[in-house]
Protein backbone atom coordinates (compact mmCIF):
# COMPACT_ATOMS: atom_id res chain seq x y z
CA UNK A 1 0.00 0.00 0.00
CA UNK A 2 2.25 3.07 -1.22
CA UNK A 3 -0.14 5.58 -1.24
CA UNK A 4 0.22 9.19 -0.48
CA UNK A 5 -1.55 10.15 2.69
CA UNK A 6 -4.33 12.31 2.96
CA UNK A 7 -5.58 13.00 6.21
CA UNK A 8 -9.17 11.28 5.79
CA UNK A 9 -9.57 11.29 9.90
CA UNK A 10 -10.86 14.08 12.03
CA UNK A 11 -9.30 17.12 9.54
CA UNK A 12 -11.55 19.34 11.93
CA UNK A 13 -9.29 18.41 14.92
CA UNK A 14 -5.14 18.80 15.10
CA UNK A 15 -4.24 15.65 17.67
CA UNK A 16 -3.40 18.16 20.38
CA UNK A 17 -7.39 19.12 20.20
CA UNK A 18 -8.13 15.99 20.80
CA UNK A 19 -5.60 14.78 23.42
CA UNK A 20 -6.90 17.95 25.11
CA UNK A 21 -10.78 16.67 24.85
CA UNK A 22 -9.48 12.98 25.79
CA UNK A 23 -8.30 14.79 29.03
CA UNK A 24 -11.08 17.16 29.68
CA UNK A 25 -13.59 14.18 29.42
CA UNK A 26 -11.69 11.63 31.54
CA UNK A 27 -11.85 14.92 34.31
CA UNK A 28 -15.86 14.74 33.66
CA UNK A 29 -15.43 18.04 31.75
CA UNK A 30 -18.08 16.97 29.39
CA UNK A 31 -19.04 20.29 28.49
CA UNK A 32 -15.69 21.21 27.45
CA UNK A 33 -15.26 23.31 24.09
CA UNK A 34 -12.71 20.58 22.91
CA UNK A 35 -14.99 17.67 22.86
CA UNK A 36 -16.71 19.27 20.21
CA UNK A 37 -14.10 18.94 17.64
CA UNK A 38 -13.52 15.25 18.08
CA UNK A 39 -15.70 13.45 15.77
CA UNK A 40 -18.91 12.23 17.23
CA UNK A 41 -17.98 8.51 15.95
CA UNK A 42 -15.23 8.89 18.52
CA UNK A 43 -16.84 11.19 21.46
CA UNK A 44 -19.28 8.31 21.49
CA UNK A 45 -16.92 5.53 22.12
CA UNK A 46 -15.18 7.23 24.76
CA UNK A 47 -18.14 7.50 26.23
CA UNK A 48 -18.89 4.14 25.91
CA UNK A 49 -15.64 3.41 27.35
CA UNK A 50 -15.55 4.85 30.47
CA UNK A 51 -19.00 3.45 31.01
CA UNK A 52 -17.26 0.16 30.38
CA UNK A 53 -14.96 1.56 33.21
CA UNK A 54 -12.05 0.95 30.80
CA UNK A 55 -8.59 1.48 31.78
CA UNK A 56 -6.49 4.09 29.95
CA UNK A 57 -3.65 2.20 30.54
CA UNK A 58 -4.84 -1.29 30.64
CA UNK A 59 -3.53 -4.44 29.05
CA UNK A 60 -6.36 -6.49 27.01
CA UNK A 61 -7.37 -9.65 28.47
CA UNK A 62 -6.04 -13.00 27.29
CA UNK A 63 -8.67 -15.36 26.92
CA UNK A 64 -7.54 -18.34 24.61
CA UNK A 65 -4.15 -19.78 25.39
CA UNK A 66 -1.65 -21.32 23.22
CA UNK A 67 -3.79 -24.73 22.94
CA UNK A 68 -7.61 -23.22 22.62
CA UNK A 69 -6.25 -20.38 20.39
CA UNK A 70 -5.30 -23.11 17.85
CA UNK A 71 -8.23 -25.30 17.97
CA UNK A 72 -10.75 -22.61 17.87
CA UNK A 73 -8.76 -20.83 14.97
CA UNK A 74 -8.93 -24.57 13.22
CA UNK A 75 -12.97 -24.61 13.54
CA UNK A 76 -13.56 -20.89 13.11
CA UNK A 77 -15.30 -20.06 9.64
CA UNK A 78 -12.50 -17.71 8.37
CA UNK A 79 -9.83 -20.29 9.00
CA UNK A 80 -10.33 -20.94 5.12
CA UNK A 81 -10.25 -17.21 3.74
CA UNK A 82 -7.02 -16.46 5.65
CA UNK A 83 -4.80 -16.80 2.27
CA UNK A 84 -7.15 -14.59 0.45
CA UNK A 85 -6.81 -12.01 3.51
CA UNK A 86 -2.61 -12.41 2.93
CA UNK A 87 -3.11 -11.74 -0.69
CA UNK A 88 -5.28 -8.72 -0.49
CA UNK A 89 -3.44 -7.12 2.56
CA UNK A 90 0.13 -8.58 2.54
CA UNK A 91 1.15 -8.85 -0.95
CA UNK A 92 4.86 -9.61 -1.44
CA UNK A 93 7.31 -9.41 1.37
CA UNK A 94 4.73 -9.33 4.40
CA UNK A 95 6.94 -9.22 6.86
CA UNK A 96 8.06 -6.14 5.81
CA UNK A 97 4.99 -4.54 4.66
CA UNK A 98 5.05 -1.70 7.21
CA UNK A 99 1.39 -2.92 8.24
CA UNK A 100 -0.08 -5.15 10.98
CA UNK A 101 -2.68 -6.92 9.70
CA UNK A 102 -5.07 -8.66 12.35
CA UNK A 103 -8.10 -11.03 11.81
CA UNK A 104 -10.43 -11.55 15.15
CA UNK A 105 -13.75 -13.45 16.31
CA UNK A 106 -17.05 -11.61 16.63
CA UNK A 107 -16.44 -11.02 20.23
CA UNK A 108 -12.99 -9.24 19.24
CA UNK A 109 -10.51 -11.66 20.32
CA UNK A 110 -7.35 -11.73 18.04
CA UNK A 111 -6.95 -15.15 15.89
CA UNK A 112 -4.28 -14.47 13.49
CA UNK A 113 -1.99 -11.51 13.83
CA UNK A 114 0.43 -11.10 10.69
CA UNK A 115 2.47 -8.52 9.15
CA UNK A 116 5.20 -5.91 9.33
CA UNK A 117 7.78 -7.92 12.19
CA UNK A 118 9.36 -4.75 12.83
CA UNK A 119 5.69 -3.23 14.12
CA UNK A 120 4.82 -6.39 15.56
CA UNK A 121 7.44 -6.61 17.84
CA UNK A 122 6.19 -2.93 19.24
CA UNK A 123 2.55 -3.35 18.69
CA UNK A 124 3.09 -6.72 21.14
CA UNK A 125 4.12 -4.60 23.49
CA UNK A 126 0.44 -3.31 24.02
CA UNK A 127 -0.85 -6.64 23.63
CA UNK A 128 -2.12 -6.51 20.47
CA UNK A 129 -1.52 -10.49 19.81
CA UNK A 130 -3.29 -13.20 18.73
CA UNK A 131 -5.66 -14.61 21.64
CA UNK A 132 -5.90 -11.15 22.92
CA UNK A 133 -9.30 -9.54 23.62
CA UNK A 134 -9.46 -6.36 21.27
CA UNK A 135 -13.20 -5.56 22.07
CA UNK A 136 -14.36 -1.88 22.99
CA UNK A 137 -15.90 -3.17 26.55
CA UNK A 138 -11.81 -4.23 26.75
CA UNK A 139 -9.33 -1.52 25.58
CA UNK A 140 -11.93 0.80 24.97
CA UNK A 141 -11.93 3.52 20.88
CA UNK A 142 -9.80 1.10 18.20
CA UNK A 143 -10.82 0.20 15.50
CA UNK A 144 -11.32 -3.38 15.50
CA UNK A 145 -13.43 -3.30 18.50
CA UNK A 146 -15.24 0.19 17.53
CA UNK A 147 -15.95 -1.62 14.01
CA UNK A 148 -17.63 -4.81 15.90
CA UNK A 149 -19.35 -2.01 18.14
CA UNK A 150 -21.03 -0.41 15.66
CA UNK A 151 -21.01 -2.99 12.82
CA UNK A 152 -19.32 -0.98 10.26
CA UNK A 153 -16.05 -0.32 9.29
CA UNK A 154 -14.14 2.22 11.29
CA UNK A 155 -10.94 4.39 10.77
CA UNK A 156 -9.18 5.82 14.37
CA UNK A 157 -6.28 7.50 14.20
CA UNK A 158 -3.76 7.98 16.97
CA UNK A 159 -4.73 10.40 20.08
CA UNK A 160 -8.53 9.02 18.81
CA UNK A 161 -7.65 5.75 21.03
CA UNK A 162 -8.97 5.54 24.45
CA UNK A 163 -6.05 3.60 25.43
CA UNK A 164 -2.75 5.68 25.76
CA UNK A 165 -0.97 2.89 25.03
CA UNK A 166 -2.35 2.09 21.57
CA UNK A 167 -2.05 6.35 20.90
CA UNK A 168 0.80 5.84 18.43
CA UNK A 169 -0.59 3.50 16.52
CA UNK A 170 -3.23 4.28 13.80
CA UNK A 171 -6.13 1.76 12.44
CA UNK A 172 -8.81 1.04 9.72
CA UNK A 173 -11.06 -2.07 10.75
CA UNK A 174 -14.52 -3.43 9.04
CA UNK A 175 -16.35 -6.15 10.01
CA UNK A 176 -17.04 -9.94 8.43
CA UNK A 177 -20.74 -11.37 8.24
CA UNK A 178 -22.03 -14.66 7.72
CA UNK A 179 -22.81 -14.05 3.67
CA UNK A 180 -26.50 -15.74 4.49
CA UNK A 181 -27.65 -14.87 7.95
CA UNK A 182 -25.83 -11.53 8.24
CA UNK A 183 -24.59 -12.27 12.08
CA UNK A 184 -21.02 -11.61 12.36
CA UNK A 185 -18.10 -13.75 11.81
CA UNK A 186 -15.58 -11.50 13.11
CA UNK A 187 -13.08 -8.07 12.30
CA UNK A 188 -9.92 -7.28 9.85
CA UNK A 189 -7.67 -4.90 10.73
CA UNK A 190 -5.19 -3.35 9.16
CA UNK A 191 -2.73 -1.03 12.06
CA UNK A 192 0.42 0.86 11.15
CA UNK A 193 1.23 4.78 11.10
CA UNK A 194 -0.56 7.34 9.30
CA UNK A 195 -0.56 5.28 5.88
CA UNK A 196 -3.48 2.88 8.08
CA UNK A 197 -6.11 5.73 8.08
CA UNK A 198 -5.80 6.59 4.56
CA UNK A 199 -8.79 6.50 2.22
CA UNK A 200 -7.90 4.19 0.21
CA UNK A 201 -7.01 1.98 2.93
CA UNK A 202 -10.75 1.99 4.59
CA UNK A 203 -11.77 1.25 0.71
CA UNK A 204 -9.00 -1.99 0.17
CA UNK A 205 -10.77 -3.35 3.89
CA UNK A 206 -14.47 -2.75 3.31
CA UNK A 207 -13.43 -4.47 -0.24
CA UNK A 208 -11.58 -7.16 1.50
CA UNK A 209 -14.34 -7.92 4.04
CA UNK A 210 -17.08 -8.34 0.63
CA UNK A 211 -14.63 -10.84 -1.01
CA UNK A 212 -14.20 -12.80 2.54
CA UNK A 213 -17.72 -13.19 2.35
CA UNK A 214 -18.25 -14.24 -0.95
CA UNK A 215 -15.44 -16.63 -0.19
CA UNK A 216 -17.02 -17.93 2.40
CA UNK A 217 -20.45 -18.52 0.83
CA UNK A 218 -18.85 -20.35 -2.56
CA UNK A 219 -17.26 -22.73 -0.03
CA UNK A 220 -20.47 -23.24 1.41
CA UNK A 221 -22.64 -24.24 -1.42
CA UNK A 222 -19.54 -26.62 -2.86
CA UNK A 223 -19.58 -28.06 0.38
CA UNK A 224 -23.62 -29.08 0.47
CA UNK A 225 -23.07 -29.92 -3.65
CA UNK A 226 -21.09 -32.72 -2.22
CA UNK A 227 -21.53 -35.94 0.01
CA UNK A 228 -20.41 -34.45 3.19
CA UNK A 229 -17.35 -37.13 4.94
CA UNK A 230 -18.35 -39.21 7.65
CA UNK A 231 -17.28 -36.89 10.71
CA UNK A 232 -15.86 -38.10 14.62
CA UNK A 233 -18.18 -37.36 17.17
CA UNK A 234 -16.47 -33.79 18.90
CA UNK A 235 -15.40 -34.44 22.16
CA UNK A 236 -16.83 -32.88 25.28
CA UNK A 237 -14.35 -30.11 26.86
CA UNK A 238 -14.54 -31.47 29.83
CA UNK A 239 -12.15 -29.56 32.64
CA UNK A 240 -10.14 -27.13 32.08
CA UNK A 241 -8.01 -26.17 35.17
CA UNK A 242 -4.92 -23.56 35.58
CA UNK A 243 -2.47 -23.75 38.26
CA UNK A 244 -1.26 -20.43 39.65
CA UNK A 245 2.66 -20.94 40.89
CA UNK A 246 4.11 -17.50 40.30
CA UNK A 247 5.25 -15.42 43.65
CA UNK A 248 3.15 -17.92 45.52
CA UNK A 249 4.27 -20.47 48.13
CA UNK A 250 1.25 -22.68 48.08
CA UNK A 251 -0.06 -22.83 44.65
CA UNK A 252 -3.99 -22.59 43.84
CA UNK A 253 -5.89 -24.90 41.01
CA UNK A 254 -8.83 -23.40 39.45
CA UNK A 255 -10.66 -25.82 38.03
CA UNK A 256 -13.45 -24.94 35.61
CA UNK A 257 -15.99 -27.76 34.84
CA UNK A 258 -19.97 -28.14 34.41
CA UNK A 259 -20.72 -28.30 38.24
CA UNK A 260 -19.05 -24.83 38.34
CA UNK A 261 -15.64 -23.27 39.26
CA UNK A 262 -13.40 -24.21 42.15
CA UNK A 263 -10.18 -22.90 43.67
CA UNK A 264 -8.05 -25.11 45.84
CA UNK A 265 -5.14 -24.34 47.88
CA UNK A 266 -2.44 -27.18 47.39
CA UNK A 267 0.33 -27.69 49.79
CA UNK A 268 3.64 -27.49 48.91
CA UNK A 269 4.64 -30.88 47.96
CA UNK A 270 1.40 -31.50 46.14
CA UNK A 271 1.75 -27.78 44.00
CA UNK A 272 5.71 -29.33 43.22
CA UNK A 273 4.26 -32.50 42.00
CA UNK A 274 1.32 -31.24 39.57
CA UNK A 275 3.67 -28.24 38.08
CA UNK A 276 6.16 -30.91 36.90
CA UNK A 277 3.87 -33.20 35.48
CA UNK A 278 1.63 -30.67 33.42
CA UNK A 279 5.34 -29.03 32.27
CA UNK A 280 6.05 -32.61 30.97
CA UNK A 281 2.41 -33.52 29.73
CA UNK A 282 4.28 -36.99 28.16
CA UNK A 283 4.74 -37.87 31.63
CA UNK A 284 7.66 -39.27 33.75
CA UNK A 285 8.07 -42.65 35.37
CA UNK A 286 7.89 -42.43 39.37
CA UNK A 287 12.34 -42.86 39.11
CA UNK A 288 12.27 -39.27 37.08
CA UNK A 289 10.04 -37.49 38.79
CA UNK A 290 10.80 -38.66 43.32
CA UNK A 291 14.13 -37.18 41.27
CA UNK A 292 12.82 -33.70 40.30
CA UNK A 293 10.79 -34.06 43.47
CA UNK A 294 13.21 -34.83 46.39
CA UNK A 295 16.86 -34.76 44.19
CA UNK A 296 17.64 -38.54 44.61
CA UNK A 297 15.84 -41.79 43.76
CA UNK A 298 12.84 -42.11 46.33
CA UNK A 299 9.81 -44.05 44.69
CA UNK A 300 8.82 -45.04 48.17
CA UNK A 301 8.52 -41.55 49.54
CA UNK A 302 6.99 -40.29 46.87
CA UNK A 303 3.75 -43.12 46.04
CA UNK A 304 2.16 -42.27 49.22
CA UNK A 305 2.68 -38.89 48.59
CA UNK A 306 0.81 -39.61 45.03
CA UNK A 307 -2.00 -40.95 46.68
CA UNK A 308 -2.86 -38.38 48.78
CA UNK A 309 -2.52 -36.00 45.85
CA UNK A 310 -5.21 -38.41 44.13
CA UNK A 311 -7.41 -38.11 46.54
CA UNK A 312 -7.28 -34.17 46.65
CA UNK A 313 -8.12 -34.29 43.05
CA UNK A 314 -11.03 -36.69 42.94
CA UNK A 315 -12.82 -34.51 45.13
CA UNK A 316 -12.49 -31.23 43.23
CA UNK A 317 -10.84 -32.62 39.62
CA UNK A 318 -11.90 -36.41 39.14
CA UNK A 319 -11.04 -35.98 34.87
CA UNK A 320 -6.95 -34.54 36.54
CA UNK A 321 -6.02 -37.66 38.18
CA UNK A 322 -2.61 -38.93 37.18
CA UNK A 323 -2.30 -42.13 35.92
CA UNK A 324 0.59 -44.15 36.71
CA UNK A 325 4.14 -45.97 34.94
CA UNK A 326 4.33 -42.95 34.00
CA UNK A 327 2.61 -40.59 35.80
CA UNK A 328 0.48 -38.38 33.73
CA UNK A 329 -1.96 -36.03 33.60
CA UNK A 330 -5.19 -37.37 31.38
CA UNK A 331 -5.92 -33.86 30.72
CA UNK A 332 -3.63 -30.38 30.24
CA UNK A 333 -3.04 -28.29 33.17
CA UNK A 334 -2.04 -25.25 32.24
CA UNK A 335 0.11 -23.12 34.57
CA UNK A 336 0.38 -19.43 34.98
CA UNK A 337 4.16 -19.77 34.09
CA UNK A 338 3.51 -21.61 30.97
CA UNK A 339 1.21 -18.31 30.46
CA UNK A 340 3.80 -16.06 30.83
CA UNK A 341 6.08 -18.10 27.90
CA UNK A 342 3.25 -17.96 25.57
CA UNK A 343 2.73 -14.70 25.82
CA UNK A 344 6.55 -13.68 24.89
CA UNK A 345 6.35 -16.00 22.10
CA UNK A 346 3.31 -14.12 20.58
CA UNK A 347 5.37 -10.48 21.44
CA UNK A 348 3.11 -9.18 24.13
CA UNK A 349 5.98 -8.29 26.27
CA UNK A 350 3.82 -5.78 28.08
CA UNK A 351 1.70 -7.96 28.74
CA UNK A 352 3.81 -10.83 29.86
CA UNK A 353 5.65 -8.62 32.59
CA UNK A 354 2.66 -7.86 34.08
CA UNK A 355 1.68 -11.41 34.48
CA UNK A 356 4.70 -12.39 35.49
CA UNK A 357 3.54 -11.74 39.60
CA UNK A 358 6.94 -13.28 40.74
CA UNK A 359 9.35 -16.42 40.92
CA UNK A 360 7.63 -20.06 40.01
CA UNK A 361 6.83 -21.41 43.79
CA UNK A 362 10.07 -18.80 45.23
CA UNK A 363 10.72 -21.43 48.53
CA UNK A 364 10.71 -24.88 46.76
CA UNK A 365 14.03 -26.51 46.84
CA UNK A 366 12.60 -29.27 44.33
CA UNK A 367 15.20 -29.71 41.59
CA UNK A 368 12.53 -29.72 38.79
CA UNK A 369 10.92 -27.03 40.16
CA UNK A 370 14.27 -24.94 40.15
CA UNK A 371 14.60 -25.68 36.75
CA UNK A 372 11.32 -24.16 35.77
CA UNK A 373 11.62 -21.58 37.90
CA UNK A 374 15.52 -20.52 36.28
CA UNK A 375 13.61 -20.91 32.56
CA UNK A 376 10.90 -18.88 32.88
CA UNK A 377 12.80 -15.97 34.74
CA UNK A 378 16.07 -16.14 31.99
CA UNK A 379 12.88 -16.42 29.06
CA UNK A 380 11.70 -12.70 30.17
CA UNK A 381 14.69 -11.51 31.15
CA UNK A 382 16.41 -12.59 27.14
CA UNK A 383 13.13 -11.41 25.75
CA UNK A 384 12.94 -8.29 27.04
CA UNK A 385 16.58 -7.53 26.54
CA UNK A 386 16.39 -8.93 22.91
CA UNK A 387 13.01 -7.31 22.04
CA UNK A 388 11.16 -4.58 24.09
CA UNK A 389 10.46 -1.32 23.99
CA UNK A 390 11.60 1.16 26.39
CA UNK A 391 9.02 1.79 28.28
CA UNK A 392 8.61 -2.18 28.72
CA UNK A 393 12.37 -2.51 30.26
CA UNK A 394 11.80 0.47 32.13
CA UNK A 395 9.26 -1.14 34.17
CA UNK A 396 10.77 -4.50 34.28
CA UNK A 397 13.92 -2.72 35.78
CA UNK A 398 12.08 -1.98 38.56
CA UNK A 399 10.42 -5.37 39.03
CA UNK A 400 12.02 -7.41 41.73
CA UNK A 401 14.20 -9.49 38.92
CA UNK A 402 15.71 -6.32 37.01
CA UNK A 403 15.71 -3.97 39.95
CA UNK A 404 19.75 -4.56 40.33
CA UNK A 405 20.39 -5.66 36.63
CA UNK A 406 22.90 -3.68 35.01
CA UNK A 407 22.45 -5.12 31.60
CA UNK A 408 19.12 -3.90 31.62
CA UNK A 409 19.93 -0.60 33.28
CA UNK A 410 22.44 0.03 30.84
CA UNK A 411 20.20 -0.93 28.02
CA UNK A 412 17.38 1.58 29.54
CA UNK A 413 20.40 4.35 29.37
CA UNK A 414 20.52 3.45 26.09
CA UNK A 415 17.35 3.54 24.31
CA UNK A 416 16.15 6.82 26.34
CA UNK A 417 17.13 10.32 24.60
CA UNK A 418 20.04 12.02 26.00
CA UNK A 419 18.03 14.85 27.49
CA UNK A 420 15.51 12.51 29.43
CA UNK A 421 14.56 13.13 33.12
CA UNK A 422 14.71 9.43 33.56
CA UNK A 423 18.36 9.22 32.86
CA UNK A 424 19.74 10.66 36.53
CA UNK A 425 18.54 7.94 38.40
CA UNK A 426 19.25 4.91 36.07
CA UNK A 427 22.65 6.46 36.33
CA UNK A 428 22.90 6.42 39.92
CA UNK A 429 21.47 3.08 40.62
CA UNK A 430 24.23 1.55 38.04
CA UNK A 431 26.50 3.45 40.16
CA UNK A 432 25.57 1.97 43.15
CA UNK A 433 25.22 -1.42 41.98
CA UNK A 434 28.94 -1.26 40.48
CA UNK A 435 30.66 0.39 44.00
CA UNK A 436 29.57 -3.37 45.64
Amino acid sequence: MSFSWRPDVSPEASPQVIARAYDELLAGNEADRHLQAVRPLVRDSWRRSLASAVGVEGLPAFELGATELEAYRRDHPLATVMEMVRALLLPGAAEDSGVVVAVGDAAGRLLWVEGDRRLRARTGDMGFVEGANWSEAVVGTSAPGTALALDRSVQIAGAEHFNRHVQPWSCTAAPVHDPETRRLLGVIDVTGGPEAVQPQTRLLVDATARAIESEVLIARLRDRQQVPPARSPRRHPGTRAVLQTLGRDRALLEVTGESGDTVVELSARHAEILLLLAVNREGLSAEALSEAVYGHPATETLRPEMVRLRRVLERVAPSLVPSSRPYRLPEGVETDAQHVLSLLSRGAHRVALSAYRGAVLPDSTAPGVEEVRTSVRLALRETLLAEAGIEVLLAYAESADGRDDRDVLRLCLAMLPARSPRRAGLVARVESLERT
